[in-house]
């Protein structure tokens, strides 16, 4: 039982934490703000929570969390209000320094020289997603985190971010979000792994307007999981529930659910039940509009705060004036911290109004346009709530009256906003990948090495060397996926590893391909190093809203204060059939950007990447050409050291006539087409992209342009595919469209995707003979009587 001035300050925390709610809301009508979500209701069983989340624990959860945050001592009023108002500095706002809206939380597990905080000394919450129960997938990562700390020696001089597996990961989700697929399929994994998890779910019975019966079978996450419940035969999970008004039994609850996870490492699920949304689900609604009177008459007696001070009071724990004091002090502290924090975001801001008006009025003594400027300066000096648009908008609005009117001062206005535009380009668009001294980009080349006794082999062996090193090398390395411990994989990549290493760290997994990606990025946020397989390329499909909405944008978001140097590993293209030959390469690197897709033509150049990306932290694809793991490479001497630079194409066939880029196992095929095209007198120069993201980052590809004048791109993803990105590329950003003298073209699969057998595969994807068509036809069209058409 908590003591009396514990419980006091617990009181002062909900009421401090539902005044925040309250004046966040009216912000938000006041226009100071965009948009409002808020934690009210959840007051009571947050602060239960954080009393049994320790050092070097995890939080992974969602948009209600701010008294648990606030509990934790990780956010302060002030610092929920500098969210609120976008405050883009990242002290003001450590979260995501505005990136994210108001309720994202998150610590800064990353140092700005790049290096690790110790993670052991601090709360730590992963930067949350808005996604309903996109928080989920990564909680199993740093509960599996914890196990490999905990069994596998090698690791208990990591003391930077475990004391040997002791720490809980908590997950917190709403009621409604448990009827989505990640939930389910993590609570499942978290049973068979046996990891030390709590999933604390918050129920207020609805999802937005939509009630429990609608939602949940049984209309209760705890009954319709009942079959998860272990017993004295059978693992599983611990379920418990409790009422979200309750404060002695959750305090209980939660310290048995603390130990049992911590001690036992079993994972549980705690149901609060009788939850309240004093304000309904955000800003954008009323709950009026779908809650029965009698509801909304329940919600008001049983809101948490009233019921707990009910409660103080009647265990004679303070007076009726004692609590007064304590709300009216609540009530002030929430008023000043929103002050201070407005006053200090419009204090970043009024330097650029006041220089933009200065400017302009200056301006305006000698031009045509006096009027018209003098307008636009007033409208930023006393216009009400200004935004930084407001000052771009009016700064190239005056410029564009005074374009025919040359003056210092206009220079001086334009020079102002192109580093106000560098400025504005640090606050919203840097750090989508990282800049630290580990950067990929900033990985050294190291060249393969071969002697006399370098064998040819099996590609597969080139990745089984290559893994066995990495694994050799650091005990942070893990690898986990369908099929990869037993046997090593479908295509052999990890053969004989399980045995070497241990099931510890080369692992099997049930069909879960989402949680899979889940583990990873949580592991690799706890400092490991995972290797996570998706078996087929197709099935990036199960795992692309994680990888798109938490993985790809981690590092944005939280303007490089978190990173989870994850490593997925896959293959695909050319396997014939539907459902294991997509390349769906235009899909996935526009959902993903912010994690490198590393498309390699061979095993050679797959291991040179893995190493690179091993020693950087960022996060990566490397999509395996599946067709190539049974042909014969020269093993280098140096499998675990060379490394292959990020953003570099490779010529592999200079030549005079056609510029022809393309990558991974379209490589082999616009080879053997170039070859025939020799016999013709017709020269391609054949370039490996090597890497789509990032895509050429010398600007090597132009410069082959300018001597061949013609470009084709070819490509196994539909039309309009990577082939656009990659025409954007190099015609665009690289402004290759000035050497080009006929209209470039690109080579793509068909529409649908492959048909299945030898002749399905032909004439589904582009093949040697369509390449050398395509080719010859562009030779025709600029010299028909040396190269006289064949059709």
């Amino acid at each position: 039982m908590p003591t009396k001035k514990e419980i006091l300050e617990d009181y002062r925390l909900a009421m401090e934490s539902r005044e925040i709610s309250y004046i966040g809301r009216k912000e938000v009508f006041m226009g100071k703000a965009k948009f409002g979500i808020f934690g009210d209701g959840k007051e009571l069983a947050q602060i239960a929570l954080a009393k049994v989340f320790r050092n070097g624990d995890f939080r992974s959860g969602y948009y209600r969390d701010q008294t648990f945050m606030m509990a934790i001592g990780q956010l302060t009023s002030q610092q929920f209000f500098a969210q609120l108002y976008a405050h883009t500095d990242v002290d003001a706002e450590p979260a995501s320094a505005g990136r994210m809206m108001n309720g994202h939380f998150g610590t800064r597990t990353i140092r700005e020289d790049g290096e690790w905080n110790d993670l052991t000394k601090m709360k730590n919450s992963a930067s949350d997603v808005s996604c309903t129960a996109a928080q989920v997938p990564r909680l199993l990562g740093f509960a599996y985190a914890s196990k490999l700390y905990r069994e596998n020696p090698a690791l208990h001089t990591a003391t930077k971010f475990s004391v040997k597996g002791n720490e809980v990961a908590y997950g917190t989700i709403g009621n409604a979000s448990t009827a989505e697929g990640h939930f389910f399929e993590t609570m499942n994994a978290a049973g068979v792994l046996q990891v030390p998890l709590v999933m604390a779910v918050w129920d207020d019975e609805y999802g937005i307007s939509v009630p429990n019966k609608y939602q949940t079978t049984k209309s209760s996450i705890s009954k319709a999981m009942a079959g998860f419940q272990r017993d004295a035969e059978n693992k599983g999970i611990e379920i418990l529930t409790v009422n979200g008004w309750d404060y002695v039994s959750l305090v209980e609850t939660f310290e048995k659910a603390e130990k049992i996870a911590r001690e036992d490492h079993v994972p549980v699920l705690v149901h609060v039940l009788e939850m309240t949304q004093p304000q309904g689900h955000s800003t954008s609604g009323s709950h009026e509009r779908y809650k029965s009177k009698e509801r909304l008459d329940w919600e008001n007696q049983y809101d948490c705060n009233k019921q707990f001070r009910q409660w103080i009071l009647d265990q004679n724990i303070a007076t009726d004036q004692e609590l007064d004091v304590i709300e009216d002090e609540c009530r002030e502290l929430a008023k000043n911290a929103r002050n201070a924090a407005w006053n200090e975001y419009r204090d970043s801001l009024q330097k650029d109004i006041d220089t933009a008006v200065s400017v302009i009025d200056s301006m305006a003594d000698r031009s045509r346009s006096r009027n018209k400027l003098l307008s636009i300066a007033k409208s930023l000096r006393e216009g009400l709530n200004i935004n930084k648009l407001d000052v771009t908008r009016a700064s190239k609005k005056a410029l564009r009256l005074v374009r025919e009117e040359p003056s210092k001062s206009r220079d001086m206005l334009i020079f102002w906003l192109k580093e106000l535009e560098q400025k504005r380009h640090d606050e919203y668009s840097s750090v989508l990948y990282s800049e630290t001294k580990y950067s990929a980009l900033k990985v050294p080349t190291v060249a393969p090495e071969y002697s006399e006794q370098s064998k040819m082999v099996d590609g597969r062996e080139v990745m089984q060397a290559c893994f066995d090193a990495a694994l050799e090398n650091d005990p942070r390395v893990f690898a986990i996926g369908e099929d990869v411990g037993k046997i090593g994989d479908v295509n052999q990549g990890f053969a004989g590893l399980q045995e070497k290493h241990g099931e510890i760290r080369v692992t099997d997994t049930g069909i879960r391909e989402t949680s899979i990606i889940g583990q990873g990025i949580g592991a690799a946020l706890r400092g490991l190093r995972p290797i996570v397989e998706i078996q087929y390329l197709d099935y990036l499909l199960y795992t692309i809203q994680t990888l798109s909405d938490d993985l790809a944008s981690l590092s944005y978001r939280t303007k490089g204060g978190q990173r989870a140097p994850l490593i997925i590993r896959t293959r695909g293209h050319r396997l014939e059939g539907i459902w294991h030959s997509g390349s769906p390469m235009g899909m996935i690197i526009n959902a993903i950007r912010g994690v490198y897709v590393l498309v390699p033509r061979n095993m050679t150049q797959a291991a040179g990447m893995y190493n690179t990306m091993l020693k950087s932290d960022d996060a990566a694809l490397i999509v395996e050409s599946l067709n190539g793991y049974r042909l014969k490479e020269r093993l280098p001497d140096n499998v675990g050291e060379y490394c292959v630079s990020i953003g570099q194409p490779d010529v592999l066939r200079e030549g005079r006539d056609i510029t022809v880029v393309t990558y991974g196992s379209m490589c082999r095929i616009v080879m053997e087409a170039a070859s025939q095209l020799a016999e013709y007198g017709v020269e391609l120069e054949v370039i490996d992209a090597q890497t789509l993201l990032p895509f050429d980052v010398n600007h090597s590809i132009v410069e082959s342009v300018k001597k061949t004048n013609r470009l084709i791109v070819a490509d196994e993803d539909v039309p309009g595919g990577a082939s656009a990105y990659i025409l954007q590329q190099v015609l665009e950003e690289q402004k290759a469209y000035q050497y080009i003298d006929n209209l470039p073209l690109t080579i793509t699969a068909k529409d649908h995707r492959p048909a299945y057998g030898s002749d399905g595969d032909y004439f589904s994807k582009p093949n040697a003979e369509a390449i050398f068509d395509k080719a010859y036809s562009v030779m025709n069209e600029f010299d028909p009587v040396n190269y006289p058409s064949i059709y």
